[in-house]
């Protein structure tokens, strides 16, 4: 397995690692799945101290043509993961053997990267989009992002939310964006920062938009209607739109600033029609998107990664 080969990093059983595994192989494409949710029990995964050395279930695997990176599942919080199983009686021993996952999936991703393969998207990608760090950047560049706070102080939250509306959410993911409430304000509320600090943001009231770009070029992009403050899992509507020549120009900018080959941007406007971006995903859901939309992300991604295995 080298050239013309192109492997997908993710579980199996995701829904958007399937839909490209099939896409590629109805093309005639050599498509191998690095189940990284699996792993360690399976597959089996060996390398060598030759760079090139790489073998999937004794397939070479040095040089695939292309990379599609779904998801590591290096975190116990990981979608997917079934705790009772993944983890033992023994927490300590479960997180050894995490760190030791991690250790051998994250350097088959950076020799890959080294060698100067098409990654969608290389680890070094996905630590520029890391929440705070990201929004840095783009505010850094120029492009517009919308005023926030990224703490585990309550003076600087109370002085933050001061004559204004805030939402809030977790740094990382894996929670629903709230408004804050003058009862959030109060110390023994405040006082749970000390367990992880916290995302606040001015609360926008205009459109949701969302964006996919794929290898400089935007591929798709949304309006998601919605009653929620949080769009995901309470769409009303999801509908292609056109989008303005001025937004994508910012969009494309801010995915080459994160490295991002595929990304799927969320734009959030304000009340007089500014858009603001809330971030850039490096591994974004797309089939709901197009089946919603009636769009065809994947079919672009398909094309770019059977493209490269066809050179």
């Amino acid at each position: 397995m080298s050239r013309g080969t192109v492997v997908l990093v993710g579980s199996a059983s995701d829904d958007h690692v399937a839909a490209i595994h099939a896409s590629l192989q109805a093309r005639g494409v050599t498509t191998v799945v690095l189940d990284s949710l699996t792993f360690p029990a399976t597959p089996r995964l060996t390398l060598g101290a030759d760079p090139d050395d790489i073998r999937i279930d004794d397939l070479y695997a040095g040089r695939p043509s292309a990379v599609y990176l779904r998801s590591l599942y290096l975190s116990p919080l990981a979608f997917g993961v079934d705790m009772d199983k993944e983890m033992s009686d023994d927490w300590r021993t479960s997180l050894v053997i995490l760190r030791e996952k991690a250790e051998v999936l994250v350097a088959v991703m950076r020799r890959w990267e080294a060698m100067g393969l098409p990654i969608y998207n290389p680890l070094s990608a996905s630590d520029a989009v890391r929440k705070p760090y990201q929004m840095a950047e783009l505010a850094r560049a120029g492009l517009p992002v919308p005023e926030t706070l990224w703490t585990n102080d309550p003076a600087a939250v109370r002085r933050f939310a001061s004559g204004r509306r805030i939402a809030y959410k977790p740094i990382a993911g894996g929670a629903a964006t709230r408004e804050l409430a003058a009862s959030d304000l109060d110390d023994a509320k405040l006082a749970r920062l000390a367990n992880a600090p916290v995302t606040f943001q001015e609360l926008l009231a205009g459109r949701d938009v969302r964006v996919f770009i794929l290898d400089g070029r935007v591929v798709a992009a949304f309006q998601i209607h919605s009653q929620a403050l949080d769009y995901r899992q309470n769409e009303d509507k999801v509908e292609s739109v056109a989008l303005d020549p001025a937004v994508a120009r910012i969009c494309l900018t801010a995915a080459s600033i994160t490295g991002l080959r595929f990304t799927g941007m969320d734009l959030k406007e304000t009340a007089d029609g500014t858009p603001k971006i809330l971030e850039l995903n490096p591994s974004p859901m797309f089939l709901g998107f197009d089946h919603m939309g009636g769009t065809n992300v994947q079919g672009a991604l398909v094309d770019t990664l059977a493209a490269h295995a066809n050179r």
